[in-house]
């Protein structure tokens, strides 16, 4: 389970009742995180392209699980000090503190660049995940 979705899900649970406490590894641990539809732009870019090139599709922008959790929690209205807690068992004994890309070739030869900023990508994820545990639906 990817730690971003175990934040949201957990943010929803707590919110709804269903979950008392969300336990996480490292929290200083830092990511850069985007939005899958962004990457997809980026891939059918790439595609577009005459002869293939490795691009890095990035955000260029890292932030800590801590910080995460804070914004995923603020979208539900609560702090996230009081229901995040660190357990050794989520460590990682070779933790890589800071996983960043460098886009700069992708948005220099592709036009690319991400739309979705990780606000937006946290406030889509946390409203998903509490409308899917309230049992609300989305009809489009």
């Amino acid at each position: 389970e990817f730690v971003t979705r175990k934040i949201t899900d957990g943010v929803a649970r707590i919110k709804t009742g269903k979950q008392k406490k969300l336990l996480l590894g490292n929290l200083d641990a830092r990511r850069d995180w985007g939005f899958a539809g962004d990457y997809v732009e980026a891939m059918w870019a790439m595609l577009q392209q005459d002869a293939p090139q490795d691009y890095v599709v990035a955000t260029g922008r890292t932030t800590s699980v801590g910080d995460f959790c804070r914004l995923a929690f603020d979208c539900a209205g609560l702090n996230w000090e009081n229901y995040v807690e660190t357990d050794p068992a989520f460590l990682r004994p070779a933790e890589v503190e800071l996983l960043c890309g460098d886009p700069a070739k992708a948005k220099a030869e592709l036009g690319w660049e991400p739309k979705v900023d990780l606000e937006k990508l946290v406030e889509m994820m946390v409203e998903s995940d509490l409308a899917r545990h309230q049992g609300v639906v989305a009809v489009k």
